[in-house]
């Protein structure tokens, strides 16, 4: 068993359970922030806090890592992703967590279309399974709110599209690029994105958003860290569809800390999710 997963794509699943817990995480962080400080101020702080964090771990492991020769390409990258972040605090804010999410899973469908364009990546039979098990999935659980369409949801799907983006180029920049190269640019270029606009509408941060920030800007760096380092171990339409999973758990965190409404379809597509990811992880690793 244990070599099993030693392999690729078993050690890209492990990373990827280390994205879906931060991506909760900053989640739940997120929803408590959105109330209090603007999308600008959330995205600057997070940020700034994933800023100080990789310069103190790359300036103990060695800057060199940082060396690239595709800068304009994280640049591209870092673009896309802001529009994406920005989009997806916004609708925590307006719309319930699980919908949120549950429109955010439209990205392993762009992703699979970009990787086929910009990486030459296979679309093979299984991996047309994940993909289409997880959009059934996400459609079983979203039903209940599909009579509402609230403005939040359109950013939040365009969050979806810049995310694709975002995930695709990623792989592209691993292939030559460390992980710890692709987070530290992503902190370094999105920091003044998000501090110019916020300087409009300025509200300064009580001691009891600091906790709620800190694990934003932590839980940020560490999501896209794990996801940076399964991109590299495997192709995109392999890890991507994994964060599937996060739709049912964030389910069930909206039903515990926020009285979201939870029911059985939750569990329904929290199936039709983990049995394509199954069958996608069990044969890419035969």
């Amino acid at each position: 068993m244990a070599q099993k997963w030693n392999r690729p794509t078993g050690l890209a699943t492990m990373w990827m359970c280390g994205a879906l817990a931060s991506f909760l995480l900053m989640g739940v962080g997120g929803r408590e922030l959105a109330g209090v400080l603007t999308t600008f101020q959330i995205l600057f702080f997070r940020s700034l806090i994933g800023l100080i964090v990789a310069s103190v771990i790359v300036g103990r492991t060695g800057w060199k890592q940082l060396q690239t020769d595709q800068f304009g390409w994280h640049v591209l990258r870092n673009v896309a992703h802001y529009g994406g972040q920005y989009g997806w605090f916004y609708g925590l804010g307006f719309i319930p967590l699980a919908e949120v999410f549950a429109i955010e899973f439209t990205v392993p469908i762009w992703v699979a279309l970009l990787a086929v364009f910009i990486l030459g990546e296979r679309l093979t039979r299984s991996r047309m399974a994940a993909i289409g098990l997880g959009f059934v999935g996400f459609l079983v659980i979203l039903r209940p709110g599909l009579e509402v369409i609230h403005p939040a949801a359109l950013a939040v799907l365009g969050a979806a599209i810049g995310y694709a983006i975002a995930h695709t180029l990623t792989k592209k920049l691993t292939a030559t690029d460390s992980a710890w190269s692709v987070v530290f640019y992503m902190t370094m270029i999105q920091l003044p994105f998000g501090l110019i606009p916020s300087l409009w509408n300025w509200a300064t941060p009580t001691a009891a958003d600091w906790p709620w920030l800190i694990l934003v800007g932590i839980a940020a760096l560490t999501a896209h860290y794990c996801m940076s380092r399964a991109l590299a171990l495997a192709d995109a339409t392999v890890v991507v569809p994994m964060d599937f999973l996060r739709l049912p758990l964030v389910a069930l965190v909206g039903a515990v800390f926020y009285d979201e409404p939870l029911d059985w379809l939750v569990l329904v597509g929290a199936a039709l999710m983990l049995f394509g990811n199954w069958i996608n992880i069990w044969w890419e690793r035969k």
